[in-house]
């Protein structure tokens, strides 16, 4: 790695955007059911409350009762009905069953077809996630390259850090495989 401060600050920030493409895409997985409950499908639920909206784990516990059954136990009664709400207009799928005091969310068992909706949807968003690696190994190039026609690197300098870029995203790129390859598993696993 060449001593150069310019060079540092883009690979710092080439580093913080493929990890960040590789935290984000995995986010974007937790979301997705696969048979069992998760209680990260409720993460970006929001739920009007008090005249505001509020992320759902703000109100209340979010817990895996079992395989297939998630409990929400809100720390104020009165929210269930906004809860209750909020799920059913979040399009996840599951009807939300409210017994006065908590409310419970069962996890139907996923169909062949859906598994496999599920697996294409999980696919698409790997190719997103590479296409933004791709983009970010584009900007970390184009900067090295004013650089160099800046006479601020030399053409070995170049060419070196040209290769360190590679290199991250190739990491990046199995990384993300990786992720990928581990949810359509997890899919497709009855």
């Amino acid at each position: 790695m060449i001593d150069n401060e310019k060079v540092e600050e883009i690979f710092l920030t080439l580093e913080d955007k493929l990890d960040k493409t590789v935290a984000v895409l995995q986010d974007d997985y937790a979301a997705i059911r696969a048979g069992r409950a998760n209680p990260h499908i409720l993460d970006k639920l929001q739920v009007e409350a008090y005249g505001s909206m509020s992320p759902l784990q703000q109100l209340g516990n979010v817990s895996v009762a079992d395989a297939r059954c998630l409990v929400i136990s809100p720390w104020d009664k009165s929210l269930l009905k906004a809860i209750e709400k909020a799920i059913l207009a979040s399009n996840i799928g599951i009807t939300p069953v409210n017994d006065g005091n908590v409310i419970r969310l069962v996890f139907p068992m996923l169909t062949e077809e859906r598994r496999k909706e599920l697996v294409k949807q999980v696919r698409k968003m790997g190719e997103d996630a590479k296409v933004a690696a791709r983009n970010v190994r584009r900007e970390a190039m184009e900067a090295l390259k004013k650089m160099k026609t800046g006479k601020e690197l030399s053409e070995d300098e170049s060419k070196n850090c040209e290769q360190d870029v590679e290199e991250a995203v190739g990491k990046c790129m199995t990384s993300i495989e990786t992720t990928v390859s581990a949810k359509e598993k997890e899919l497709m696993t009855v």
